[in-house]
Order: structure tokens, then C-alpha cells, then sequence
């Protein structure tokens, strides 16, 4: 009777259906690159289904994914926190509840051999951004007045993203203001580069989770559930796992980037490890935590820059902590 008992206990075990998944879009800034790689570790490695979530990764531009994200086309999304403050300028119903990237990774590199190591010795030289409307160009102008010095006082070129570091290590520009990230490629290249990194002066926030207002409201646990899931992953790629979420970003959404992955490496230990992805705030509190002072700096040189015409409070749009979320 025992085995009888085993056997007819399996069978109702196989009937069982599995508990439905909340399906779900995650639209990513830009497109699939290794730096989203905890994020394609936490969906291979089942963090997400851990949570009864099952995601679909999409790509666009920031401003589309804040109008999807707006119009709930999209649940989630990962833009840049520049972009979520213009969007919450303009009346757009979309809320931060995961601040993944403690502050930004914009810079200013320049060859160590110029001798340029501060803003104020930019005086008379020339130096590249991508556009006049990228934060780049933002980040250029308030480091200049930070050094008492202004746009009149430098030459700026526009060169777009795919030459703008070529530009620097032929000479054809004396600095550029652009990804912190390309430090480790131009050292790769055998390039001795001095950094200024722009959150020293611009409070800035990198690649955040948003959702919409409405979905905030009427499903906090689903979007607790995703936060946690983000968390979970982001804690499993710093605790020792670099490697191995790159090598499963590289198998199969980012497979062209395989021969960078050393220079990668680098990157991930001494900066999105050591201080993008955390900051004193998460050893204290944890991942995700939003230090709100710095998003309202943020959105205030924003306005006063005329990026935006005013600053929004960002208690109103930012989540502080995405674990109390639905408590």
C-alpha cells in the first residue's frame, strides 16, 4: 500500500499544473551589450523565475522607453536617469524603483602626456562631445564652471560615438568627455589616460529600473518581485562571479564581444563593481537605493543648464527603497 501511496501521490504531483509566470517586457537603453550581464545572468541563472517572473529583453532609446514605459506598452524599463528626470519634467507618469547605477559613468579622459588632469587646464584646448543635447556636453560645461572657466575659453568638437575615441588617441583632440568605460579600452590599446569622472561635480545616476505610476499602484508586489530579482542578480555577478556573467552575456546575447572580454573584466572590477553598482548608501541599505538629495541635484543643474525648464521633485518620482515597496 506504501508504493500504491507513492505512486498515486506522483501522479498528483505530475496533474499539478506549474504555477503561471508573470510575463513581462524589459526594455533596455541602447541595445544588447556585456554591460547588462547580470541581467542576462539573472534571467539564465533563474532568479527571475525564482520570483514567478519571465522576461523578455527589448532595446530602444531612453525617451521611447520612458513614453513605452508611460503608455504600458512595456512594463519595466532600464533607461539612463537623465532621461527619467526629463521624462517626470514633462508629466510623464513613470517612476525609479531600482536605482541600479549609484552615479554615472560620464568622463573626461584625456592622454596623461598632455597634462591635463584638472578642468581648469582645458584653457585653449580642444575637446570632443558627441552632441550639443548629450549629457556629455552638460557634464563639460559645468565642469568648466566649477574651474571659473566657460564654452568661450575651449574649442568643442562633435564627433559621434563610433570615432570619438579614435579622435583622442590620434591626437586630433586634445580630451574628450565621454564613458568612463573607455579608460579601460584606450589602456588596453597601450594608451596612458588621465580620468576626471564627471560625478565628482554632476550627480548623476547611469541605468535605472522604471515602471509606470499606474503599475506601481495597482501591482506593487509584481514590481517588488522584479526589484528583487534585479537585486539578486546584480549581488550574484559582484560576489565573484564577473567572469561567469560575462561569459553568459557573451554565449548568447553578446556573442561579437568575446575578444573584449579581458578589457571587460577591468572594467567590471574597478568600476561598475567598486562604485557604480554600489555606493556607501547600498552597504548600508542595499542594493537599489535611491539617495534622493543627489537625484534633486541632478534634476536642478538640469534646470539650471536649460536642459529641462524645471526641476521635478524627485521624492515624486523616485522610489528611496525599492525593498519597501507594497509595505
Amino acid at each position: 500500500m506504501k508504493h500504491m501511496s507513492a505512486i498515486l501521490g506522483l501522479g498528483l504531483l505530475l496533474a499539478t499544473p506549474a504555477l503561471a509566470q508573470d510575463e513581462v517586457l524589459l526594455q533596455i537603453d541602447g541595445a544588447a551589450v556585456p554591460f547588462y550581464a547580470p541581467l542576462y545572468a539573472g534571467v539564465e541563472n533563474g532568479f527571475f523565475a525564482d520570483e514567478g517572473i519571465d522576461v523578455e529583453f527589448i532595446y530602444a532609446g531612453a525617451s521611447d522607453i520612458l513614453t513605452n514605459i508611460a503608455a504600458g506598452n512595456v512594463q519595466f524599463g532600464f533607461p539612463n536617469g537623465d532621461a527619467v528626470i526629463a521624462a517626470a519634467a514633462n508629466g510623464l507618469p513613470v517612476r525609479v524603483v531600482h536605482t541600479t547605477y549609484q552615479r554615472g559613468i560620464g568622463a573626461l579622459l584625456a592622454k596623461a602626456e598632455t597634462g591635463i588632469d584638472s578642468y581648469a587646464d582645458l584653457a585653449g584646448k580642444t575637446i570632443a562631445v558627441t552632441s550639443y543635447g548629450s549629457p556629455n556636453y552638460l557634464q563639460l560645461q559645468v565642469g568648466l564652471a566649477e574651474a571659473g572657466l566657460g564654452l568661450d575659453d575651449v574649442q568643442v568638437e562633435l564627433i559621434d560615438t563610433g570615432a570619438i575615441v579614435q579622435a583622442l588617441q590620434s591626437g586630433q583632440v586634445d580630451a574628450i568627455v565621454f564613458s568612463e568605460l573607455r579608460k579601460y579600452v584606450l589602456e588596453g590599446a597601450g594608451v596612458e589616460v588621465d580620468m576626471i569622472l564627471s560625478n565628482d561635480f554632476l550627480p548623476s545616476f547611469g541605468n535605472v529600473v522604471v515602471t509606470s505610476a499606474s503599475l506601481l499602484e495597482e501591482n506593487p508586489d509584481l514590481v517588488r518581485r522584479f526589484t528583487n530579482a534585479v537585486t539578486r542578480s546584480y549581488e550574484w555577478t559582484m560576489d565573484g562571479n564577473i567572469e561567469a556573467a560575462l561569459d553568459i552575456a557573451m554565449e548568447k546575447y553578446t556573442p561579437t564581444w568575446a575578444e573584449q572580454k579581458p578589457s571587460l573584466v577591468t572594467a567590471f572590477e574597478n568600476t561598475f563593481a567598486a562604485s557604480v553598482w554600489r555606493s556607501a548608501l547600498t552597504d548600508e541599505r542595499g542594493l537599489g537605493v535611491a539617495d534622493i538629495a543627489a537625484w534633486q541635484a541632478n534634476a536642478d543643474i538640469l534646470a539650471q543648464y536649460d536642459v529641462i525648464d524645471e526641476a521635478p521633485d524627485a521624492s515624486t518620482f523616485v522610489v528611496e527603497d525599492p525593498a519597501a515597496i507594497g509595505n
